[in-house]
């Protein structure tokens, strides 16, 4: 062997060499104390602590919303030089990360959608809370905290849920003709996006029972049942989210579970003495300063603002819809909920109306 790799060799072997040092004291990271348990001891003395919400934060479509995050040292070491704080917003399982914001001092970078509305806030020692204006259904999440300070990094996670409903949706031609892609868009179309599991969970546990299996955000598809029955998996199986797994997003069709959120304006209805076709619905609702109101915006007013109303109305879809917080005789069924007259390809109703505020 050469006669350097040889000197090395002994010197290790002999045990008598100095721990590493440069500029950091690298104490035997490593130690047996004879009772069986490794132990850590940390280079600089202090440890570096990230700690955000452990409950989920709500907001809604349209807010703005913070997103706790604090650092420590222990012990504390006073003022350091600058971090670096990172925040990534995760998927469910926890397998991908898409970049929003990465901040230094005062200098920051925001990427993709949350340029123009992400920002950090600073409003006290060691915060590095996340703050994301005019949030947007896709918000909806989990979101990753890290703070790097030279050789440590440190991150902790928080929950970001949008107040808002799911709703089941399935276009004129009928059931099952959407494939993924397909079923993003008609959600995107009434004024939602294709609900996550999360949310989906959520609306069962506040009693959403539908027996038709529909495409979810991760491209899995499922179906919420609260009451067993035969052809929604049988009667002996237990209440729950039955699952088909993931499907292919381009061959296999079923019907969609969208998710909205809050509304910035206001769902009204209109209506003529003889009603009016879907034609003169779009015009009436114009001719109010108004849009013809989507079936996402219906299922937001009824849900979050409680709009009652039993009288039937155009939808932008050419669906006929109303929705019942107070069910009564003449209003449907016994329970809450947005009626449904399908797609009616003739007939005259009234019409509902979205206006911004």
């Amino acid at each position: 062997l050469p006669l350097l790799l040889k000197a090395t060799l002994l010197r290790l072997a002999s045990g008598s060499y100095h721990p590493f040092h440069n500029g950091f004291y690298y104490n035997h990271i490593m130690n047996d104390d004879s009772d069986g348990q490794d132990k850590v001891d940390y280079f600089s003395g202090a440890k570096l602590m990230v700690e955000t919400s452990k409950d989920p934060v709500y907001s809604y479509s349209g807010a703005n919303v913070t997103l706790p995050c604090h650092y420590r040292y222990e012990p504390d070491q006073g003022p350091k030089r600058k971090i670096r704080i990172k925040w990534s917003k995760l998927r469910d399982d926890y397998t991908k990360e898409r970049d929003v914001m990465v901040a230094i001092g005062r200098t920051l970078v925001a990427f993709g959608e949350f340029k123009g509305r992400a920002h950090i806030r600073q409003g006290s020692r060691h915060e590095a809370s996340l703050v994301i204006s005019d949030v947007r259904l896709r918000d909806d999440g989990k979101y990753r905290c890290e703070v790097i300070d030279g050789l440590e990094d440190e991150s902790d996670v928080v929950d970001l849920r949008l107040q808002g409903i799911v709703f089941p949706y399935q276009p004129p031609r009928g059931q099952y003709r959407l494939n993924f892609h397909e079923a993003e868009q008609v959600c995107q179309d009434q004024g939602a996006i294709l609900a996550s599991f999360n949310q989906l969970f959520q609306a069962w546990s506040e009693g959403l029972d539908w027996c038709n299996a529909g495409w979810l955000a991760d491209g899995t598809v499922q179906y919420p049942i609260r009451l067993p029955r035969k052809p929604c998996g049988g009667v002996h199986l237990a209440p729950g989210i039955r699952s088909y797994g993931p499907r292919h997003r381009h061959l296999h069709r079923f019907d969609a579970f969208c998710f909205s959120s809050a509304l910035k304006g206001e769902v009204f209805y209109l209506d003529r003495l003889a009603g009016m076709t879907l034609e003169e619905a779009k015009q009436s609702c114009q001719d109010a300063g108004a849009e013809i109101a989507r079936v996402g915006q219906l299922y937001s007013a009824w849900k979050l603002a409680g709009l009652d109303r039993c009288s039937a109305g155009w939808l932008a879809d050419g669906s006929v819809r109303y929705p019942i917080v107070t069910p009564r005789a003449n209003c449907g069924p016994a329970e809450p909920g947005v009626r449904s007259f399908g797609f009616p390809s003739k007939g005259r109703f009234g019409v509902f109306c979205y206006r911004e505020r």
